[in-house]
């Protein structure tokens, strides 16, 4: 398996400036699963192996199910349990830059313990996307040989499993969190700082002693751009530039989805500068697909043509022509 991506699929309420919608399919695991497979795509249109591992309620609808398998993505990973499916609620204002959450139901998600389909447990990357610090924490044991593992969270998480997401992190490669998520972990509202006290291990619980945090970090912020400290050096890079802000919602998954199908093939990626920054400049240009629609519209409609003229045109604006 190419990529197993673990987190959430849920049904969202979103209501933004520019849309609305409710029981609408999205969740961390739908997000970057479908950007991940948009870019593993081998010459003969056949997609790799992209699987998702979570679970679903017994209110998923099977239309829903078809347009991830349609996509390219193995659910083989992906149970359904008795319950309700994973909800979220949230509402932007303004220009768009934060989100008051109305209401999470964890639901199915609550105790939820996964287990990884044996043929998938050496994946090339391990992807744990926003879920239950808790299910990330068992995905990862099960996965020994994963060459690589990622770690996205979130702050309803962040707030609610400080000890477990400490964990967490400090089991994985690299961590892919937003500005307000890491100054949130570290109680730093300077972010240099804050990132230095996650990845040293001092602002995670047990402090210094208990173990160090991830080697390598990704902070997406938002209209700001992104910034990475890797074992090879950092990387700034701006936001794209787009007049078209539909609904951020799933913007950051996406994000990790691209620049993680970007890193397939690419053995001790995170020490080559330039490998990092092609796939940072993926991600960039992919999330502002998942930007320009409400849910996951934007990303599930994406022509490969105007994708790569958008690409073009960025790489321009960071000057890499």
């Amino acid at each position: 398996m190419d990529m197993v991506i673990v987190g959430s699929i849920s049904y969202d309420d979103i209501q933004t400036p520019e849309a609305s919608g409710s029981d609408l399919l999205g969740g961390a695991a739908v997000y970057a699963g479908l950007a991940a497979s948009h870019h593993l795509v081998r010459a003969d249109e056949q997609p790799t192996r992209v699987g998702l591992v979570s679970a679903v309620g017994d209110d998923f609808e099977p239309h829903d199910q078809m347009v991830l398998e349609k996509a390219g993505i193995n659910l083989a990973g992906v149970v359904r349990r008795d319950g309700s499916t994973f909800r979220w609620s949230g509402r932007y204002s303004g220009a768009m830059e934060s989100v008051e959450t109305l209401a999470t139901e964890v639901n199915v998600l609550a105790d939820f313990k996964p287990e990884i389909p044996s043929h998938w447990s050496d994946p090339e990357i391990l992807f744990c996307a926003s879920t239950h610090p808790a299910t990330q924490v068992v995905v990862l044991d099960q996965c020994p040989g994963a060459k690589l593992t990622v770690l996205d969270s979130f702050l309803f998480w962040i707030e609610t499993e400080f000890e477990t997401v400490s964990e967490a992190l400090r089991k994985v490669d690299l961590a892919i969190l937003n500005e307000n998520e890491v100054c949130a972990l570290t109680g730093e509202a300077i972010l240099p700082r804050a990132m230095k006290a996650l990845m040293s291990g001092a602002a995670l619980h047990g402090g210094v002693g208990a173990g160090s945090g991830p080697r390598a970090l990704i902070i997406k912020r938002g209209g700001s751009g992104v910034l990475a400290q890797l074992p090879c050096g950092a990387i700034a890079l701006p936001a794209h530039p787009t007049d078209k802000i539909v609904d951020p919602t799933g913007c950051g998954d996406t994000f990790a989805g691209a620049l993680l199908a970007h890193l397939v093939g690419r053995t001790g990626a995170l020490n080559d500068i330039d490998v990092m920054r092609r796939a940072l400049i993926h991600a960039t240009v992919t999330a502002s697909y998942t930007l320009g629609g409400l849910g996951i519209s934007g990303i599930a409609s994406m022509d490969r043509g105007a994708y790569h003229a958008r690409v073009d045109r960025y790489r321009r604006i960071v000057g890499m022509s």
